[in-house]
């Protein structure tokens, strides 16, 4: 049914979780898992060498979390036996390059975590998952933390 499950993560133990299950499911489905993991470009100001400075400091640390995250990742792909491919991008709207990411890669599925937050929390913070469920044109699993 599925052949290509899109897993989003930011390296948290919920985005562990959703790994997991999608590697599951991958694993029964004969399907490969994509994952991706979205940087949200350095807030540049351009005034002198400092934001210089700070942007490479801050997309080091950006990129040695996408590593790491990305890495677990894999790491419960493998322990699956399921066939793993990782990316990083960087994206102003971190839902937008998780739908790019889906459509680029053709994946059929997106399995992703969902912090579950309700009420003033949700409006002030907003949900990727909700974001994701409303413009992607695949399914998308949410697994709930």
């Amino acid at each position: 049914m599925f052949k290509k499950i899109l897993v989003p993560t930011d390296g948290s133990t919920l985005a562990q979780s959703a790994a997991t299950i999608a590697a599951q499911l991958a694993k029964s489905q004969g399907a490969q898992v994509v994952g991706v993991y979205v940087i949200d470009p350095f807030p540049y100001i351009g005034i002198g060498d400092a934001s210089a400075v700070g942007l490479q400091a801050y997309m080091a640390e950006a990129r040695s979390a996408a590593g790491q995250a990305l890495e677990a990742l894999g790491q419960v792909c493998k322990d699956e036996g399921v066939p793993f491919a990782g990316d990083t991008i960087e994206r102003n709207v971190v839902y937008e390059g998780v739908i790019e990411t889906a459509q680029a890669e053709g994946c059929d599925l997106i399995v992703m975590a969902s912090h579950g937050r309700q009420g003033v929390k949700a409006l002030i913070l907003g949900s990727v998952a909700q974001k994701v469920l409303t413009h992607a044109r695949v399914p998308v699993m949410i697994v709930k933390g």
